[in-house]
């Protein structure tokens, strides 16, 4: 039985947007978690919110521009305006208890616990003087708020920017009638102040800007009166568009489309809840929206910055307990030599990333070095990778890094970085032309006796250190020689210099992940069909490319067991008689975001296990630079299999069930079952 080719795509495929906006609420449930430390569950409403932003900026927007040429959604084929109908209600339910979560949980708790985020009208007469003067020193110098008239147009409004529309009453200096008048907190202020512990009688007390900036707004109008201030954010698409086959200099063209970013057009107005009607209506006009993008707001409106509240509060007993990162079994004096004899696992953040970080340092200060290659998506500020590709290069060593410019919101820090590692000698690249390069790879060629020996690490995470402590992510170290081979290739391809090859044990998109995918599976399907053992474990962020989830669907028809872990947008249905009943999909929310990929495919009782920096999206199989890498030692790939797979299959703490509908429900411990935590297994077990 294959799967019906004349099915409408409707029923075939889950829609992406909704499917990854219900990950939000997802990540809202550990806000929601009373178990869950409370500056802890402060984070997660943070991180909803924050992930919230940007599904507006990219996901929104696509629709939008999807709406705009008349383009149906992939790979479900939505029409795009039922599906932004269908997302502003949902991203409404998300919003609303977001800010229930906030205003009659978190906020009580905080203040019970002596954190306290008060509102105005709780402020004492003590700290009201405090910020009056707070607003008289340190805001009101830095304002320029802007009568609205025929001289003074609509201001144009940055992106997701703290704003106060005020409706004034009476005349000003000039005799100007009142009228409206718009107050942009600049971004120099901060947005979370906190007060004195000699006013506040407490070390943890809190306010907002945007409380602050209402409060006192009247003092920014003399001669006239405010007769209301509500604050406003507008969110804008984010999305940068260069025809790079159009453009002689990408670095060039990325430099002026960042400078408009924060003025494209409008897709989200968030504004107070009390607003009138009329003030909203001006507001719309001025931002091209429809009234389905108004989100009236019971709070601040960017929300997200009390994450400042989690930072400034030095109360570690509300947060997650700290955990001492394993140390990989590499030696420090003499890394090459353990390479030499075994490859070397990292299992991130439960082992420690300064183990890659001491292979580059040891390159860059090794003189039997010769060259380093590394690819770069991400790396965060002072990042010490830079620090040691810039010390080998200027001990002398042919350093080559590949930048991927367009990784989305670090365009900018990524070319200030090329221009750093630049200006040191380093040979920067910015990938291919129409690839973004996702992959992660580090090559060391050294001179070892007569002949030159190459050594990798490769991982389904960035090279940036401080995801690696929040992120689950898996890193290899080898001195394979096939793997070395390829990797090395890999990097020739990228710079130009080498035909499309035949790897030997690495898979590659845009070249051969995607059809090595389709044959595994194919693979599994007829050992199924044969009455042989079929069995089919991933781990991914997102899955969405249809030709992935087609190929099985008809694996499962054959009766190949087919068991997914997809922490984000999963656009397959699971569990569908007659298509999909043997496949289930869970995802896993919980102190770590999973980020690690992970492929495992039984083969009839002769397993193969890859990792790679790839998921199984249309983008990352077809448009993106991306490795997927065996894992060839059995003591290894044991292990990536039982801390990956078997572990996260066992969870019924922190699993959600995907059905068929789309919808998720929580796993919890069945009657007998015993409550089990993956990544809380991994923290005792690798951690303890």
């Amino acid at each position: 039985m294959t799967a019906n080719p004349d099915a409408p795509d409707g029923e075939l495929f889950l829609n992406r947007e909704l499917s990854q906006l219900e990950f939000n609420f997802r990540v809202l449930a550990q806000a929601q978690d009373k178990s869950i430390p409370l500056l802890e569950r402060l984070k997660y409403l943070c991180i909803a919110c924050t992930n919230l932003d940007e599904f507006f900026e990219v996901r929104v927007a696509t629709v939008l521009t999807a709406l705009e040429f008349g383009a149906p959604l992939l790979p479900d084929r939505m029409d795009p305006k039922l599906a932004l109908e269908k997302l502003h209600s949902l991203a409404g339910k998300l919003v609303d208890q977001q800010y229930k979560l906030w205003n009659d949980d978190l906020r009580p708790a905080l203040n019970k616990a002596g954190i306290r985020v008060p509102t105005r009208d709780s402020w004492t007469a003590k700290q009201k003087r405090w910020l009056q003067k707070y607003f008289n020193d340190e805001v009101s110098p830095v304002l320029s708020p802007l009568g609205l008239d025929p001289a003074h147009p609509f201001p144009r409004i940055l992106n997701k920017s703290l704003n106060v529309v005020v409706v004034l009453e009476g005349k000003d200096a000039f005799g100007r009638k009142g009228g409206m008048a718009i107050v942009r907190a600049p971004r120099s202020l901060p947005r979370i102040i906190q007060f004195p512990e000699e006013i506040s009688g407490g070390k943890n007390d809190f306010v907002f800007l945007s409380a602050i900036l209402t409060a006192f707004v009247d003092d920014l109008f003399p001669g006239m009166k405010v007769k209301g201030a509500y604050q406003f954010r507008v969110t804008r698409n984010s999305e940068l568009f260069v025809d790079e086959e159009e453009v002689e200099n990408l670095a060039s063209a990325l430099k002026g489309e960042l400078l408009s970013r924060g003025f494209q057009p409008a897709v989200r107005l968030e504004i107070a809840d009390n607003c009138p009607k009329s003030i909203v209506k001006i507001l719309l006009q001025n931002f091209s929206l429809e009234q389905n993008a108004v989100y009236r707001i019971n709070g601040p409106v960017n929300l997200n910055r009390v994450i400042q509240v989690y930072d400034m509060s030095d109360r570690p007993e509300l947060k997650f307990p700290s955990f001492k990162a394993r140390r990989a079994k590499l030696d420090d004096e003499a890394p090459f030599e353990t390479l030499r004899d075994r490859d070397v696992l990292l299992h991130h953040p439960y082992e420690s990333f300064r183990s890659v970080l001491d292979l580059l340092q040891a390159a860059a200060n090794d003189p039997q070095v010769l060259a380093i290659k590394q690819t770069l998506y991400r790396t965060g500020k002072d990042s010490k990778i830079i620090e040691h590709l810039i010390t080998a290069a200027r001990n002398g060593k042919d350093v080559t890094v590949v930048i991927e410019l367009r990784a989305r919101f670090d365009e900018e820090a990524n070319l200030n970085l090329a221009d750093r590692l630049q200006e040191a000698g380093v040979q920067v690249m910015y990938g291919v032309v129409g690839y973004k390069t996702h992959a992660k790879m580090m090559l060391i060629v050294r001179r070892e006796g007569k002949t030159l020996r190459r050594y990798v690490h490769l991982g389904t995470g960035n090279y940036h250190a401080g995801t690696a402590r929040l992120y689950t992510d898996i890193g290899l170290m080898t001195a394979q020689p096939e793997i070395c081979a390829d990797v090395h290739g890999l990097f020739q391809q990228l710079s130009g210099l080498a035909p499309a090859m035949k790897l030997k044990r690495l898979m590659v998109s845009p070249f051969t992940l995607h059809a090595g995918l389709l044959s595994r599976i194919e693979r599994e399907a007829k050992h199924a069909s044969a009455g042989k053992k079929g069995h089919i474990i991933a781990k991914m962020n997102a899955l969405n490319e249809s030709g992935v989830i087609r190929a099985l669907y008809e694996a499962s028809q054959a009766g190949v067991k087919i068991e997914l872990i997809v922490r984000g947008a999963c656009c397959l249905r699971p569990g569908v008689p007659g298509l999909s009943e043997n496949i289930s999909v869970r995802s896993v929310v919980g102190r770590f975001l999973e980020h690690s990929r992970v492929y495992w495919f039984g083969n009839n009782d002769k397993p193969e296990i890859f990792c790679s920096s790839a998921d199984w999206m249309e983008r990352n199989l077809l448009r993106r630079v991306e490795t997927c890498f065996p894992i060839l030692d059995a003591d290894l790939a044991a292990r990536v299999f039982d801390e990956e797979l078997a572990n996260y299959l066992l969870d019924n703490q922190q699993a959600w069930q995907l059905h068929s509908d789309g919808s998720y429900s929580r796993q919890l411990p069945g009657d007998g079952e015993v409550p089990f935590s993956a990544q809380g297994a991994l923290l005792a077990k690798l951690c303890g």
